[in-house]
């Protein structure tokens, strides 16, 4: 039991995060730490070449402008060979899909007609996304690059915000013209179009990890955020709060991240007198026979 506690707590001191349970062969704390410790090692002794390969991507005519694994981000640190996938969206106007330890093209998406500056990837599902210049969203199948759908905000400003319900993925867009567009999965069709702020453009966070809660940020300083409940942005027939009252926090909240020690619980950088604050809240959804509250719980 001592020699469990002493491997638990050295493992918590060297890492922020670590989760045994999902990495195979390491059912112990003691296994977990020699393990991470000897890729750690390997990783700053190790020589080019000798201990490890670098492969160069090239192939695109642009700047790469965004880049995201199409592969499960699961740091398992896992014992064996792994095929990671990552793509890349450009300013030459195209998509493509690489094997990142061959560094070789999988595919590659036909040219646009604008420079593309936003991919995101749905891999449970296999998908990627991309956003072009003019606010133009595509969805396009990971193993081969055909293109699934479109949809055209007409937005040059138009965050995009991916996510599962009872795994069934979906789109959130916010656009310059003060709309969040909710859009299905494949074909990108229009399910609801909603309007948090009058007179405000909006930014989003990412998705909650329970996949219900989506912060919207104001960009007037006036306005304080507000949340975003999934189900409902993807079930508008079911008349219900979509949002919840503005969050107790001070106005501009400029930069968010949701913790992965909670399902929903979300730290918030806002400025108060000219200095930056974090600020950490809860995000519960209360139901009742006739009522739902949306709330953030101050922490």
């Amino acid at each position: 039991a001592v020699t469990v506690f002493i491997y638990r707590n050295m493992c918590l001191n060297q890492w922020a995060f670590c989760n045994i349970s999902v990495t195979p062969g390491m059912q112990t704390w003691k296994k977990y730490y020699l393990h991470r410790s000897n890729i750690e090692h390997k990783m700053i002794s190790g020589q080019p070449s000798v201990d490890y390969t670098c492969k160069a991507i090239r192939g695109h005519q642009g700047e790469i402008q965004d880049m995201a694994y199409l592969s499960p981000n699961e740091h398992t640190f896992a014992m064996g060979k792994v095929k990671s996938i990552v793509c890349t969206a450009s300013g030459d106007g195209t998509v493509k899909a690489w094997d990142v330890q061959e560094g070789t093209q999988i595919w590659s998406s036909p040219k646009q007609e604008m420079k593309l500056v936003q991919v995101i990837t749905i891999p449970q599902h296999n998908l990627v996304v991309t956003r072009d210049l003019h606010g133009t969203i595509k969805l396009w199948h990971g193993d081969t690059g055909k293109e699934l759908g479109a949809f055209s905000t007409e937005s040059t400003f138009c965050p995009t915000v991916a996510y599962t319900i009872n795994n069934k993925p979906f789109l959130s867009v916010a656009t310059s013209s003060e709309k969040i567009y909710t859009l299905a999965v494949p074909d990108l069709s229009q399910i609801s179009c909603i309007n948090p702020f009058p007179n405000c453009s909006v930014d989003l966070s990412p998705c909650s990890p329970d996949g219900q809660s989506i912060v919207v940020l104001p960009l007037d300083s006036n306005e304080a955020p507000k949340v975003l409940y999934t189900h409902y942005a993807t079930n508008p027939e079911d008349d219900q709060l979509m949002f919840s009252s503005p969050l107790p926090v001070n106005k501009c909240a400029f930069v968010t991240c949701w913790l992965p020690a909670e399902p929903a619980r979300i730290a918030l950088m806002h400025r108060i007198d000219q200095c930056d604050n974090i600020t950490t809240f809860d995000i519960t959804i209360q139901k009742s026979k006739n009522k739902m509250n949306i709330m953030g719980k101050f922490l």
